[in-house]
């Protein structure tokens, strides 16, 4: 997954549960720098990319579709929901 697409997807999901990136990368990676820092164009691992993207498959709200034009990867059960 690339970096605009977790942006992105990070984006919808920080507006839709009411928080800051700040809060929702801690959630996502433990990292409350992480979308601020791909929002300004830095990339990250690829291990770490799937991770995240992961945690948003899994921790998805129902009531919010996911991005048509992002692949959403197979739900696995990681880290905390928010």
């Amino acid at each position: 997954m690339r970096p605009t697409q977790l942006t992105n997807l990070a984006n919808a999901y920080a507006a839709h549960r009411g928080l800051k990136l700040s809060t929702l990368g801690v959630y996502a990676v433990n990292d409350g720098k992480f979308f601020g820092r791909l929002a300004e164009g830095f990339d990250c691992r690829t291990k770490t990319a799937a991770k995240v993207a992961a945690w948003f498959a899994a921790n998805w709200p129902s009531d919010l579709e996911w991005p048509r034009d992002i692949p959403r990867p197979a739900a696995q059960k990681v880290g905390r929901a928010a």
